[in-house]
């Protein structure tokens, strides 16, 4: 399953929303696809118990994070979320804030790789110094604001 498809399908898609931490942040991402049946409940629990073991693992680039844990950790279906936050939140020891979540629950391995090679190349921007363009994501309205961002990005 692609990106655009699963976030059509999983209804999961939240911009421009507040969060008073990243395990607030976190959540909103999880919820959405918790109640499209995409992951079970322990898939959130999971995702911050490793966080708080390993450190924030999941911040792929400043500003842009993305919470996922491993397969059998909660995964009923390759799903994504998109989040965005009008103040970013900060992780534990990390001064970058974050303020663009892609919420990734990879059925087995290489759907885990293919959707984080997928959200990459989304936000790829070899123009920017950090090689990734959250303004244009941070710039998304609407759902389909996005639909149009990913279009783009992967259709060139």
């Amino acid at each position: 399953m692609n990106l655009k498809q699963s976030l059509i399908e999983n209804n999961s898609i939240l911009l421009n929303q507040k969060a008073a931490n990243w395990k607030e942040a976190i959540k909103l991402g999880t919820d959405l696809l918790e109640k499209s049946g995409a992951i079970e409940p322990r898939y959130y629990d999971n995702i911050i118990s490793k966080i708080e073991e390993m450190g924030p693992y999941i911040i792929l680039a400043p500003g842009l994070a993305m919470p996922h844990a491993r397969p059998e950790e909660g995964v009923v279906k390759t799903s994504f979320a998109l989040v965005t936050l009008v103040e970013p939140v900060y992780f534990d020891g990390e001064d970058e804030p974050v303020s663009v979540l892609f919420t990734l629950a990879g059925s087995d391995s290489d759907r885990h790789m293919q959707g984080l090679m997928e959200i990459t190349q989304v936000l790829d921007d070899e123009e920017s110094e950090t090689g990734v363009n959250l303004e244009k994501v941070l710039a998304c309205k609407t759902a389909d604001d996005v639909y149009v961002m990913i279009d783009n990005a992967l259709n060139g």
